[in-house]
């Protein structure tokens, strides 16, 4: 049973970091894309960052760019998102997910590809 436990949220001011970690089970890890995604309330769920199976590469969606910085371990099946200059627009619950494989233009972008989720960590930025 595939099991992906993220952690580390929490509620932080604004221009503060965070580290989201998720720990991954049940699956040939680094078999896997990793991604995360979060959704905010009343909005849909929006990407956030994603790394490739051996880690060598890594895409931000553009609203985190530059302040976001997505590994993993493939040895310890853990992927992580270190957030910095986090903002108010960056509330929302953070789910990591993982998909076998990226099909289509920009697939790590797209949720549709991620065959597992896990339930996801509430990060608040106060203003």
């Amino acid at each position: 049973q595939v099991q992906l436990v993220e952690s580390g949220g929490g509620l932080v001011p604004a221009g503060g970091s965070l580290r989201l970690s998720c720990a991954a089970s049940g699956l040939t890890f680094s078999s896997y894309g990793m991604g995360w995604f979060r959704q905010a309330p009343g909005k849909e769920r929006e990407f956030v960052a994603a790394v490739s199976w051996p880690g060598t590469n890594t895409y931000y969606g553009g609203s985190v760019k530059g302040r976001f910085t997505i590994s993993r371990n493939n040895v310890e099946y853990t992927v992580n998102l270190l957030m910095h200059s986090l903002k108010p627009d960056d509330t929302a619950v953070y789910y990591c997910a993982a998909a076998i494989s990226w099909a289509g233009s920009d697939g790590f972008a797209r949720s549709a590809n991620y065959n597992h989720w896990g339930q996801g960590t509430q990060v608040i930025v106060s203003s």
